[in-house]
């Protein structure tokens, strides 16, 4: 890993959750298929406090809404179930054992680290061959994180929109897949 291709934005930042799913759901209508009939009630505050911090609420609603998934047959995004918040918790801290390996071997201007540190980098998604989709964290809250990539084939870049507005944004090619392969607008169980 030793490139840091950049930095997309989204034309417009969707700010608010259920606008941002309502995007997802037009760049992927077989994802409605999908949706439970009614949101499922994840303990946030168990997974938050075993985290340290809090997880933007595009996520949430989406966890909410959605058991795991997979677009594309290639990204795969799985959240907390109800009842097994910590196991999820842990597997985000395995991941994250991945994550620090990547991070000291980049070569990076500015050098990433995972989370906890200040700014550290939290895994959100994955695909099937290997990249990772982090966030990268900020003090600031977590309205206010950027997504960066991590792509196997050794390049790193930032998207400044949510994480729900990313999928969306990939799946429709608004935002250019640097080191991805284009997304197709499929949608399946994980």
């Amino acid at each position: 890993m030793d490139d840091l291709a950049g930095t997309q934005a989204p034309l417009r930042q969707l700010t608010d959750p259920s606008e941002a799913l309502a995007a997802l759901e037009r760049a992927v209508p077989d994802l409605a298929r999908l949706r439970l009939p009614e949101p499922r009630s994840i303990d946030w505050r168990l997974v938050e406090a075993d985290l340290g911090v809090g997880l933007p609420a595009d996520f949430r609603l989406l966890c909410e809404r959605y058991p795991s998934f997979v677009l594309g047959d290639f990204l795969g995004l799985g959240g907390p179930e109800p009842g097994g918040e910590r196991r999820w918790v842990e597997g985000l801290r395995e991941t994250l054992e991945t994550v620090d390996e990547w991070c000291a071997e980049a070569d990076l201007d500015v050098p990433l680290h995972p989370y906890p540190a200040p700014g550290g980098l939290l895994p959100w998604a994955g695909s099937h061959q290997g990249d990772l989709f982090l966030w990268t964290t900020d003090p600031a809250g977590p309205e206010e994180w950027t997504i960066t990539v991590a792509s196997r084939s050794s390049v790193w870049w930032h998207y400044t929109g949510g994480a729900v507005q990313f999928l969306a944004d990939l799946v429709t090619g608004a935002v250019e897949p640097w080191a991805l392969p284009k997304v197709r607008s499929q949608a399946g169980r994980w």
